[in-house]
């Protein structure tokens, strides 16, 4: 992860696990669900907890995290979450947001550092993996507005590199998606 200056106090990272979905898919609460032993909510919570400088869920309730609801409202899918993590990144003087979904429990620990750059950048397979800068919150704000719902085409807006990992990431949307 890149190394802030001793000189800027400014938190770089908000981990954002984007946990709003309802499952339908999977059947149950896919967050609860165990994948090598641990809950796909806490798998995910530990890769970026490793390198961010705080963490929220966001979408749910869910105890022991601190948790935002979807901004502007639920049912927007993963640009709710989102738009509810830049929200709060940006009050809390964050620089970016990495966020994921609850459902990819093989992230990364050096997903920041992978995405780090000029702007933001996605995970080409999975696109709610992200590297969000605070600044693209307006822009974010203005597309769920004009009724924009698809985070490639907003990725898209605002320019978002297309990242390929050397190894696909997980996608958990069925049960027998899981080993």
């Amino acid at each position: 992860m890149p190394q802030r200056p001793s000189t800027d106090p400014k938190p770089l990272y908000l981990g954002a696990i984007l946990a709003g979905g309802q499952a339908r898919r999977f059947g149950s609460d896919k967050a609860q669900a165990l994948f090598e032993g641990a809950r796909l909510i806490d798998r995910v919570a530990t890769a970026l907890a490793a390198q961010c400088d705080a963490l929220v869920v966001c979408g749910r309730e869910e105890p022991g995290f601190a948790c935002l609801p979807d901004w502007p409202e639920a049912g927007l899918g993963p640009l709710g979450g989102l738009a509810a993590a830049l929200r709060h990144a940006e009050k809390r003087g964050f620089a970016h947001v990495l966020s994921a979904g609850v459902d990819v429990p093989d992230l990364p620990h050096d997903l920041a550092a992978t995405l780090a750059g000029e702007g933001a950048a996605i995970v080409e397979s999975q696109p709610v993996v992200g590297l969000w800068p605070v600044d693209a919150g307006p822009a974010l704000e203005a597309f769920l507005a004009g009724g924009g719902r698809s985070l490639y085409r907003f990725a898209d807006h605002v320019a978002a590199r297309r990242v390929d990992l050397p190894a696909p990431l997980m996608n958990v949307n069925f049960p027998e998606d899981l080993p």
